[in-house]
């Protein structure tokens, strides 16, 4: 696979040149991890007139049916793909390959931005965060070609991250503004985490919450997860964002997120109206349903194997200790970077409690809460920009973060030299990054407060732009090359 970080030169081009350097190579092994196609190469084969599914690795643990899978090609009907999320082709595009002319085709749904890779699954590039119309349209495409499927049929399902904001389909009753409003208001302006705000999503789709699974009856499913595969009760019992697989959630249970919120009076009157006619046709498929259906699952992407791990590994090769700060980082973005700056920055002038050289990791979902600003930036971005203060002046710290999708944020025209590049991965600072910015005239605490991140990251040579795929959260790093020999 070529190169993810597109603008790797610009970025170590000035400043703490040797550390911009370990850095970004930190982050593009951890960005090459993140990429599922060859693990689904290693999901299945076709041999001897049998398509075999199945890797150990790949299992949810505690799955009652482990082991591979074995279908006779003579006597399975038609197959095809359907599927949502960021990266979702790359997946897609491992089983066109493997299945060849067996494929009948499919369709799945990736993000506006994606390049178009698969020749016989349909694709159409919805948005994100915040759904529009083209992801009702994939939802429309799914649906015609999953009329008409037989027993005898077989189905692989792809669900990646950003499938709850890509698989969208409305109820009658609800427009797609209605859920277009609904999502920007909590969580983009309310800074809503995605566990607080699937609830309700779930609850306002025809697509969402096991019900695409409901679509392929009767035909046998292998449902992939572009995610570790996790634990198979989980899975079942406790599952509100994997949209192939049953949900955990209740009407009730979006009406009381929108309560938690203080969001109902806010909220459209149809969203409002449908989720309190709780109607039993119209809930989200269950655990016990979900069973009947002849099924496995799979995760492709199995932590161990994954973007931290080998982001770790390439910090051990050059001479940086790797430690995780933590795994599953959920607070506001510009905070974060000032918390792991002054750690970081102990750890330069004490060797405390790290001692250099170090590279110190984190990952997870950040969050930017914007209220009223309308500033283009992402929530790495601010993460790395925030951290630049606490860092000024400092010959041995480098900090650089990326979202593994390669969109950190909506994203929008930032710089009118960006040429293509509409959406920025990330950023990356250093000790000269604060003197850089007030010499070139950059208002680093103003584009913070702006939410304008991008801006000023692409000015400084400091925004990180990379190709698009899965998303398996962010990547964070703090490397701490020495020590200092003043207070």
């Amino acid at each position: 696979m070529s190169a993810r970080i597109l603008n790797m030169k610009a970025l170590c081009s000035q400043g703490n040149v040797r550390g911009r350097k370990a850095v970004l190579e930190i982050l593009e092994a951890g960005l090459q991890a993140g990429d599922p196609y060859n693990n689904t190469l290693k999901l299945l084969r076709v041999q001897d007139g049998k398509l075999i599914v199945g890797n150990h690795d790949f299992e949810p643990r505690g799955t009652p049916q482990p082991g591979n899978e074995v279908y006779d090609l003579s006597q399975i009907g038609r197959i095809y793909v359907f599927g949502a999320g960021k990266g979702v082709q790359r997946v897609a595009k491992a089983i066109e390959e493997v299945l060849g002319d067996r494929l009948a085709g499919g369709h799945v749904i990736g993000k506006h931005g994606d390049e178009i890779i698969l020749e016989k699954v349909g694709v159409t590039l919805g948005g994100h965060p915040v759904p529009d119309e083209y992801c009702a349209v994939g939802c429309q495409r799914i649906l015609e070609v999953c009329q008409g499927l037989r027993k005898e049929d077989l189905v692989f399902t792809i669900a990646a991250n950003g499938v709850s904001a890509l698989l969208t389909l409305p109820v009658p009753g609800v427009s797609m503004e209605d859920v277009r409003k609904t999502t920007y208001m909590m969580q983009i302006e309310r800074g809503v985490p995605t566990g607080d705000l699937n609830p309700i999503r779930n609850h306002l789709d025809m697509m969402k919450g096991g019900r695409i699974s409901r679509h392929i009856q009767p035909a046998s499913a292998i449902h992939i997860l572009a995610i570790d595969p996790g634990d198979h009760d989980q899975l079942m019992h406790h599952n509100l964002w994997l949209h192939t697989l049953p949900d955990c959630t209740t009407f009730a249970d979006a009406v009381a997120m929108f309560d938690k919120w203080d969001a109902w009076d806010a909220a459209p009157a149809a969203v409002r109206e449908h989720l309190l006619k709780a109607a039993p046709a119209q809930e989200t498929v269950k655990a016990e349903e979900f069973q009947r259906m002849r099924f496995r699952i799979f995760g492709v992407m199995p932590s161990h194997l994954g973007v931290m791990p080998t982001a770790r590994k390439k910090a051990a090769e050059l001479g940086f200790k790797p430690y995780t700060l933590a795994t599953f980082l959920a607070a506001e973005a510009s905070q974060a970077g000032l918390v792991v700056a002054s750690i970081a920055s102990t750890t330069e002038r004490e060797g405390q409690p790290f001692e250099p050289p170090c590279a110190l990791f984190s990952s997870g979902e950040l969050l930017v809460t914007v209220g009223s600003e309308d500033g283009v930036g992402g929530r790495n971005q601010e993460y790395a920009l925030s951290a630049a203060f606490r860092i000024a002046g400092s010959q041995n710290i480098v900090i650089g973060g990326v979202d593994t999708d390669g969109t950190d944020g909506p994203g929008g025209c930032f710089a009118d030299d960006a040429g293509e590049i509409r959406c920025l991965a990330g950023g990356i600072v250093d000790g000269e990054t604060v003197a850089q910015a007030r010499a070139a005239g950059v208002d680093i605490l103003g584009d913070l407060r702006r939410h304008n991140t991008s801006s000023a990251l692409w000015k400084l040579e400091s925004g990180i732009a990379a190709t698009q795929n899965i998303s398996l959260g962010d990547l964070d790093v703090a490397l701490i090359m020495g020590r200092t020999d003043h207070p």
